[in-house]
């Protein structure tokens, strides 16, 4: 059985994005090349991607054409090679149609869908994207939680997960800090807490 590991560059004040449409490509993160081989890193251990539409469409405009861009650091060539060759599933209701190593789902039961798929795999599935971890936080299938916490306050923006109304009981399992401040909090999903 897989296990669905959110994974989310996050400010001090938990938010993912200041400005609506950014997707976290503010200037706040502090993403150097140590942080980056570290993603590299983490990625390659992948069975596979799940990725809500708007964070894939992201990394499809980029990831495909860095990893065959001779001019481009070695790392980042890397990572759009890993990205490339990983498996992934892309989680839309709109989407027909995707390259890359990806399957699409989203018509009818998603949930169940997600649910079989974790199932059915063996290793860690990263997730990416706050709509598609706040619907696994909420169905009780999301196991970890992997945040990257740079050092900014951004006061407003999108939040780590979307409405979540219940506490959940976590359990520390690893960190880490960067020489850019950034430091890596590894989270097992332990428990929600039932409302009272």
């Amino acid at each position: 059985m897989g296990r669905f590991i959110y994974n989310m560059n996050t400010s001090v004040d938990l938010l993912i994005e200041q400005v609506p449409g950014d997707h976290g490509a503010g200037s706040w993160l502090k993403i150097d090349e140590e942080l980056h081989q570290h993603f590299n890193d983490e990625a390659r251990r992948l069975a596979m991607f799940v990725q809500g539409r708007v964070f894939y469409e992201i990394m499809e405009k980029a990831w495909p054409d860095a990893a065959d861009d001779a001019s481009a650091p070695r790392i980042t060539r890397e990572y759009g090679r890993i990205w490339v060759a990983t498996p992934k599933v892309l989680v839309s209701s709109t989407r027909t149609s995707a390259d890359y190593h990806t399957r699409i789902i989203g018509q009818g039961d998603t949930i169940g869908q997600l649910s079989r798929l974790k199932a059915e795999t063996d290793g860690r599935i990263a997730v990416d994207g706050a709509t598609v971890a706040s619907q696994l936080l909420r169905a009780g299938l999301l196991d970890e939680l992997l945040l990257y916490t740079h050092p900014s306050i951004l006061g407003f923006g999108r939040p780590l997960f979307d409405d979540n109304d219940r506490p959940i009981d976590l359990k520390l399992l690893e960190q880490k800090r960067f020489s850019s401040g950034v430091t890596m909090h590894r989270y097992q999903v332990l428990s929600m807490k039932e409302e009272r």
